[in-house]
């Protein structure tokens, strides 16, 4: 391995315990809140919500505007990712950009930049992949890209579990439903909508609404980079120790 791969592995394992570790009293304090707050909430309303960002989602997921370039890997390791640290770069600047206008502009365009972070995140994570050399027109592809999405925005508890189900995921993809409607929506906008709620909701008040937009969206976006990063890092070397 090359000095920058070997760093980059430690990095994954650091990443790696992380992802494993069990949830805090304050984590498992939270989430019980949140829960109960979900059981307030009429089911009538869950169901708006929830096929309202099943259907956006699959709109960016499908929709021909959001169609990346043929997969285009650097010749190394290291070049590959430097690609991919500009392209966060890009997006989080681009998505603060967005968040303050939103923030600046009152409740209404607060409300509007719910689907257009979904959506600038979304389109992210098609180019890391990309970037790092998988073909998003495969329908597995797409739901390994969900399944980083709710790897950064969701609680402790659900984290671990779904990075689990990454592991290995070269196996795990054969196993798939070929239909995305079996895909747990459900799950996927309350975990999301509960990690963002607080951040999000100080995004319409006004005189601070801008500067909050910015912030949160740049935190956002950044961490979902990093996320990523260490995501595709996982199947390289899964797929480093299969050539060895």
């Amino acid at each position: 391995m090359t000095p920058y791969e070997q760093l980059a592995l430690k990095e994954l394992k650091q990443w790696q315990r992380q992802m494993l570790r069990k949830p805090s009293a304050a984590n498992r304090l939270a989430k019980s809140i949140q829960t109960w707050v979900n059981n307030l909430i009429p089911e009538k309303i869950h169901e708006v919500i929830t096929t309202t960002i099943k259907q956006m989602t699959r709109a960016v997921l499908f929709g021909a505007e959001f169609i990346t370039p043929q997969p285009s890997p650097a010749p190394t390791f290291e070049l590959r990712e430097a690609a991919v640290f500009k392209r966060i770069s890009f997006y989080k600047t681009a998505g603060a950009a967005e968040g303050g206008v939103a923030g600046a502009g009152g409740f209404l365009l607060a409300i509007a930049d719910f689907p257009l972070l979904l959506s600038i995140k979304l389109k992210l994570l098609f180019d890391i992949a990309a970037q790092y050399g998988y073909p998003i027109d495969d329908y597995r592809e797409r739901v390994y890209i969900l399944h980083i999405f709710q790897l950064a925005f969701s609680s402790q508890q659900r984290r671990k579990e779904v990075y689990l189900q990454m592991v290995d995921w070269e196996h795990k993809s054969k196993l798939l439903p070929e239909d995305i409607h079996a895909f747990d929506w459900r799950q996927f906008q309350q975990e999301y909508r509960d990690y963002i709620d607080l951040a999000k909701m100080a995004q319409l008040i006004p005189g601070i609404g801008a500067a909050v937009g910015v912030v949160v969206n740049y935190r956002l976006i950044d961490k979902l980079g990093k996320t990523a990063m260490n995501a595709y890092r996982m199947r390289w070397e899964e797929t480093t120790k299969k050539l060895t």
